[in-house]
């Protein structure tokens, strides 16, 4: 009887008719005000920077849009999260190193849907002197450790993407300083070449990681989709794979929720069949969704997986090291003759999946 009333009461009124139309949506949107105050602030920059996130590739602006009004304005860009790739790789705008120093020589900021949490340093890499727009549909994200280190000059509670379009539409005359635009972009060449002068230096028995990853850019497809599910070795990729067109970097977020690789990578599989998809695994990360692969084969959704195989969880290894005089528990196996770790691809013939290449990673 008793468990009569509480299956009874559980189910009491499933099979009475509901609504099922789908609730409204209300998209904040910023006032004509606050975008002629960002339009003046603008104006009178010498030094600006935008820094986009995730939010901004909401609807119902659309990716096309978005990009159209920051080519319009020309101002210097960094991308993050969902974002990436929202420009093209050849983009005279578009910046992926050197943002610190940027940030500190900027006089204008505005962050368009990124958040200034400890990816920003709670806001000490900013200017003191500089202006500071933030934009976002959400007050507690757009006023995150504000009064701390930061200031916003002006806080925008709205879209992302539709303020930045109303934006470059009241600036229809607004040029970037030429001057500024080519001292970011001389950094940005500097940079690059450093990174490619270490991708040479040999690190036997290992692979060099910044090689590896320089040859996989050049072999990217247009169609392809990168989902990133790792510490030290996606932290890498991060600043040397360019995403190929917009929504298609999928990451952990701002959590660093390692274990999405599996389900990332399905879902973009099925919702872009035609699509390359491509998972980037640390070798920690990895364990936690490696069983998709057989998901993966029973659905027919194939993948291609390149696992860092350091047997470290480096990221976090580089920091306690430095703090505690040890990687307090995050080294991982390596094989008996203590040179590669972990030897995950003899797991690929178990799932029905195929190795092409077997890398360890330095």
């Amino acid at each position: 009887r008793y468990l009569r009333n509480y299956i009874r009461n559980l189910f009491a009124g499933a099979w009475e008719p509901q609504d099922l139309s789908p609730l409204p949506i209300h998209v904040p949107q910023a006032t004509q005000e606050e975008v002629q105050r960002c339009a003046e602030l603008l104006s009178r920059a010498r030094k600006p920077l935008v820094l986009l996130g995730s939010q901004a590739m909401l609807p119902p602006t659309t990716p096309a849009q978005l990009c159209s009004a920051l080519e319009s304005l020309g101002i210097p860009c960094y991308l993050g999260g969902a974002s990436r790739g929202l420009l093209p790789p050849e983009s005279p705008i578009l910046l992926r190193q050197n943002r610190r120093d940027a940030l500190r020589d900027a006089d204008l900021v505005l962050l368009a849907g990124a958040v200034c949490d400890f990816r920003l340093s709670y806001g000490r890499l900013f200017n003191r002197g500089a202006a500071i727009v933030a934009v976002n549909r959400d007050r507690e994200q757009l006023l995150k450790n504000s009064d701390v280190f930061w200031k916003p000059r002006l806080a925008v509670q709205g879209d992302v993407a539709s303020f930045v379009v109303r934006l470059a539409q009241s600036l229809s005359g607004f040029s970037c300083p030429r001057e500024w635009g080519e001292q970011l972009r001389e950094a940005e060449r500097r940079r690059e070449k450093e990174i490619r002068d270490k991708a040479t230096v040999p690190a036997p028995p290992h692979l060099n990681p910044l090689d590896l990853l320089l040859c996989l850019d050049q072999l990217l497809p247009q169609n392809c989709i990168l989902v990133a599910d790792g510490g030290d070795f996606v932290a890498t990729a991060a600043y040397i794979l360019r995403p190929r067109q917009p929504l298609a970097w999928l990451d952990p977020g701002p959590f660093g929720t390692l274990g999405v690789g599996g389900g990332f990578a399905l879902g973009a599989k099925l919702c872009r069949p035609d699509a390359e998809v491509w998972v980037l695994y640390g070798d920690g990360s990895l364990g936690y969704s490696l069983m998709e692969f057989d998901t993966f084969v029973r659905h027919k959704t194939p993948v291609i997986a390149l696992v860092g195989n350091d047997a470290c969880w480096s990221q976090i290894a580089r920091e306690q090291v430095a703090l505690l005089g040890s990687n307090v528990a995050c080294g991982l196996a390596y094989l008996g003759n203590g040179t590669f770790g972990t030897s995950w691809h003899l797991l690929a013939p178990g799932l029905g999946t195929h190795v092409v290449w077997e890398l360890w990673g330095g």
